[in-house]
């Protein structure tokens, strides 16, 4: 990188000579020699362009790649239109950083603005931050925006995704807080154990819409009994399933967050995603991250700034409510270009496609002996089969390209989306149905 410093050896030489040296080195006298590199690396030699293709092809193939995926639990196979991965990959978004300059960076804060116009539709809510790192982060984070000086215990429903929980939780070990889970029953939030942990101390309550198996949980009657004790409402949603049901607002949310994956993200082994937060204007302070607003400049046209920073995030960090200081800018601009591709109609037909294929996996699945549903109710896109020789059957659609539900407590769970067709959702109930009749 010595090529690459913007200064020539003269200009060194001029700036040591200002400082009373003769020699680079001088500037680490105090750290020990045999700290020091005093031989070259050992290094591999460098290869060509051709040899590093054929090197990370060799890699990439000994991944698994599934044609059939019938799992979700947090992230899920969607289809992305072509258009979605060209846009975010233009040269000017995908460098760009923080646009703190705002005559220099009207390109990104307009990109960030729409997504945040987007997420308010899409939610309800009034106000939306540049995103978080990932779903888990966002519910971690909302539930710390809202604690205050006598309200410091959050709740979170058993039916949020486990790592979501287990976030949250580290999030709490961290500030000293405490976070208690409420029990199930038949898969949702218990509602009358909620109401007897709804004690003056709680500052807010999580719930997951559709919940970690599937379900539709009673989401507007979980909204009443958290604001008539005082606190505050915090709803994770799907945001594809968001194209159809209710939004937060209107389940009585203060607070809505999720995980944007399913906006245009592959799966990717894991990320990079990003967590959308979006508000009502009453906590828009509290919001953590960035808030892009609109404006007119000198000459009375529209423009873009960073309306809202919490500078205690960057300045002083120990009276902060958040350390969030980045974004998912990138990914972000990637959910908006999906859904500006998909518009409302897209995106719900997506939604419905999904929720009408899951529902036929399911019938079908509950045709063979043994195979039944483990909880009752509504459920979107997932849900959860009891069913003999769980671990025979998964391993036999593996075989066949198919990976299979994700095996959880009592059950398995499963998921569709879209992008299935019926005679893969076919294919897969006849595998399961000849390993589950022997």
């Amino acid at each position: 990188m010595g090529s690459y410093v913007p200064s020539t050896p003269v200009q060194r030489r001029e700036m040591l000579e200002a400082i009373g040296l003769t020699d680079v080195k001088e500037l680490f006298r105090d750290v020990p020699a045999s700290m020091l590199l005093d031989r070259p690396l050992e290094l591999p030699g460098g290869m060509s362009e051709l040899e590093v293709v054929r090197a990370m092809t060799a890699m990439a193939e000994k991944n698994t790649l599934f044609p059939t995926v019938l799992r979700g639990a947090g992230a899920y196979d969607h289809y992305i239109p072509s258009i979605v991965k060209y846009v975010p990959a233009k040269e000017e978004f995908l460098t760009a950083y923080t646009p703190y300059q705002a005559e220099m960076s009207q390109g990104v804060l307009q990109s960030i603005f729409e997504y945040q116009t987007m997420l308010c539709e899409l939610t309800g809510m009034d106000v939306s931050n540049a995103s978080v790192y990932d779903g888990a982060t966002a519910a971690a984070e909302a539930a710390a925006m809202c604690r205050d000086r006598k309200r410091r215990v959050t709740l979170v429903s058993a039916s949020v995704h486990p790592d979501t929980i287990s976030t949250m939780r580290t999030y709490c070990y961290g500030t000293g807080d405490e976070l208690k889970v409420v029990p199930l029953k038949d898969g949702r939030t218990d509602l009358d154990a909620l109401r007897e942990m709804l004690t003056p101390d709680v500052a807010s309550v999580c719930v997951q819409q559709p919940n970690f198996f599937g379900l539709f949980e009673d989401a507007g009657a979980i909204g009443e009994a958290v604001h008539g004790a005082g606190a505050m409402y915090i709803l994770s949603c799907n945001p594809i399933a968001l194209a159809v049901m209710k939004t937060p607002r209107e389940w009585g949310a203060d607070v809505a967050v999720g995980e944007g994956q399913p906006l245009g993200m592959p799966i990717s082994w894991g990320g990079p995603y990003l967590g959308y937060m979006a508000t009502t204007s009453k906590h828009m302070r509290k919001l953590p991250g960035r808030i892009v607003g609109e404006t007119t400049d000198s000459k009375g046209e529209r423009a873009f700034v960073l309306s809202l920073q919490a500078r205690e995030q960057h300045i002083r960090r120990e009276k902060a409510s958040s350390n969030i200081c980045s974004n998912q800018a990138l990914c972000a601009l990637t959910a908006s270009v999906y859904m500006s591709a998909m518009g409302p109609g897209g995106m719900a037909e997506a939604a419905k496609q999904s929720m009408s294929k899951a529902h036929y996996l399911a019938s079908e699945l509950c045709r063979i002996p043994g195979v039944s549903m483990k909880y009752p109710g509504a459920f979107f896109h997932e849900f959860v089969t009891e069913m003999p020789k769980a671990d025979e059957a998964l391993a036999a659609l593996e075989k066949a390209g198919i990976l299979g539900g994700l095996p959880v407590e009592g059950g398995v769970l499963w998921c569709a989306t879209e992008k299935v067709s019926r005679g893969e959702l076919d294919r897969a109930v006849s595998i399961v149905k000849e390993v589950c009749g022997k």
